[in-house]
């Protein structure tokens, strides 16, 4: 090789380096700083994008004792379970009583289980969350009737 090519590929190979290191840089920065869109839009006039609307909640969450543990969004939508004294487990987990064919759950997710007269939801350490209407549920919580717990894309009721 003569010396006039191994330069050109000394060359050609930092460009693309430098190329590599300035995607790099855009990345964390948008990971660190977001996309900005918001402030793109506002600088052309243009009105946010419509927020997707979501189902009608319950007008109150009611008291009294909930029959059962209805899924109402995800991919097990309209599954109904009986509710009796027993805890019922939540997750991937081939042996949950709600077994959740959903990315965002953990293998053993959460659990809801009766107490003194009220159910309650408990987070099993799972890594992304359970949220008992957009509340991350940090210890065992009463759940009233009505009021929706969000599993990844799963959103379970109990109801009357």
């Amino acid at each position: 090789m003569n010396a006039l090519t191994l330069t050109l590929i000394r060359v050609a190979f930092l460009a693309v380096l430098w190329l590599f290191v300035i995607a790099a840089i855009g990345v964390v920065r948008t990971d660190l700083l977001g996309t900005g869109t918001a402030k793109a839009r506002r600088a052309r006039n243009q009105p946010p994008a419509p927020q997707p609307q979501r189902p009608p909640r319950p007008a109150r969450p009611g008291r009294g004792t909930p029959r059962f543990l209805v899924v109402t969004e995800g991919g097990l939508a309209g599954v109904s379970i009986d509710l009796s004294d027993q805890q019922i487990t939540m997750g991937r987990a081939n042996d949950a009583t709600l077994v959740l064919n959903d990315d965002y759950s953990s293998s053993y997710h959460a659990r809801i289980f009766p107490q003194d007269g009220q159910w309650f939801v408990e987070d099993l350490g799972s890594t992304n969350g359970t949220y008992l209407d957009r509340q991350k549920v940090i210890r065992p919580t009463p759940v009233p009737v009505g009021v929706p717990i969000r599993i990844g894309k799963t959103v379970l009721e109990l109801r009357r």
